[in-house]
């Protein structure tokens, strides 16, 4: 007997994305089309227990969402266009052209990153509308406030709106103006699933992590002259590798220098060590993802932590912070220094990022162990008290928590 919750929940999952871009595309109003959308899901869960579940539920939810969509706009009686457009929808739909991207789900991406939109915007109402990520997720990943995450949405559809900027199938040409929003939104969804940050998930979500990595290798199929699109790839695959070695059996997160290495992925190493040298030999001066795939590729390089080479490793993070001036890679490059120059050296460092990291449980995290490791025990107990009062992963909550109590 199918269980229609489930049944709902998966529908949800993976109809969201197509029902809200399909109807933004006909409608032209995002609002509408979320709205629509979210009453199509509602009416599954009042009729679907009751009537069952459809023998085909995104149809169902499509067809339900755009008459939804057709009733609102004639309670409004405005848009005498529109509604002329929507009745079609009671005939045979014309067939939209696929375009330069036959994925459905990388179609919806490429239409949302649009290049008039500011990049952190674009990304955030896509990360949005592909009902991946909550607006929760979506303002820890970029460690800012709900509210505010929230009201960057808004304020996104609302230019979409005033702009009119056509949510259309894109073009061969329209790919590379779209290709560096496209990656970010992959990058924060693979983030997501790598190290889930909301609680009431599983502390790894491999089905986020799996499907970036596909998107990422059909967007390399599009670009294959791309060395940010190569480097993400090999980023991700180097990443996907040490997953399961990631969470212990007590459920625990497994820090790098913990982990059986044995238990990684060979096969995925060795295409992003692949992916790396190639990018490597072209001589071309390598972006954001193509140096944090080399330090990856570093790290999977050592059989054991002891062989790590920790010069090179900060050697290539003085590369990206001439890319990036995150705090959040600062803090990373920290972390390298440590094993280099030794914990003070890195403390300081760290210590400088105070202000732009108090909110972001990582830094007391780092600076908890800093601090442990130069005999500071009263100090690293209130820093990991602070990293485990923001941490949202449970598995890396119950580490944080063992390494505090460790302290005695």
């Amino acid at each position: 007997m199918i269980d229609v919750q489930e049944a709902i929940t998966r529908a949800h999952h993976a109809e969201w994305a197509r029902v809200v871009a399909a109807l933004t595309r006909r409608f032209g109003d995002l609002d509408i089309a979320e709205e629509a959308a979210a009453e199509a899901f509602a009416t599954a869960v009042e009729r679907w227990p009751a009537d069952g579940v459809p023998p085909n539920p995104g149809a169902w939810l499509t067809t339900t969402a755009n008459r939804k969509a057709i009733d609102r706009i004639r309670r409004e009686n405005k848009r005498d266009d529109k509604q002329k457009e929507a009745q079609m929808l009671y005939d045979d739909d014309p067939v939209e052209p696929l375009g330069a991207v036959d994925d459905e789900r990388l179609r919806l991406i490429f239409i949302c990153c649009h290049p008039a939109l500011a990049m952190e915007t674009r990304v955030a109402l896509t990360l949005r509308m592909l009902g991946g990520l909550t607006v929760a997720e979506i303002a820890r990943a970029f460690l800012v406030q709900e509210t505010a995450m929230g009201q960057r949405i808004t304020r996104a559809k609302a230019k979409i709106k005033a702009a009119r900027i056509p949510f259309r199938v894109p073009s061969a040409d329209d790919l590379p103006a779209r290709v560096s929003g496209v990656l970010a939104v992959l990058y924060l969804v693979f983030n997501e699933g790598y190290l889930a940050t909301s609680p009431d998930a599983d502390p790894v979500r491999h089905d986020l992590t799996a499907e970036a990595i596909r998107l990422t290798r059909l967007v390399r199929a599009l670009l294959p002259d791309d060395g940010e699109v190569a480097g993400l790839l090999a980023l991700m695959l180097l990443t996907e590798a040490r997953r399961t070695a990631r969470v212990s059996a007590s459920g625990e997160l497994v820090t790098l220098d913990q982990q059986d290495r044995g238990a990684w992925d060979g096969t995925l190493i060795a295409e992003g060590h692949r992916l790396v040298r190639e990018r490597l030999a072209t001589g071309v001066a390598p972006g954001r993802y193509q140096i944090l795939a080399a330090i990856n590729a570093v790290h999977t390089s050592a059989r054991d932590i002891r062989d790590t080479d920790w010069s090179q490793i900060v050697a290539l993070y003085d590369q990206l912070v001439r890319l990036d001036r995150s705090p959040i890679v600062a803090l990373n490059r920290a972390i390298a220094v440590a094993e280099l120059d030794g914990p003070e050296v890195a403390l300081a460092a760290v210590d400088r990022l105070g202000e732009k990291l108090a909110g972001y449980h990582a830094f007391h995290a780092t600076r908890a162990d800093l601090l442990r490791r130069l005999g500071r025990g009263q100090q690293s107990r209130a820093a990991y008290d602070k990293a485990i009062e923001l941490a949202g992963n449970t598995a890396e909550t119950a580490a944080l928590i063992r390494r505090r109590d460790q302290l005695g």
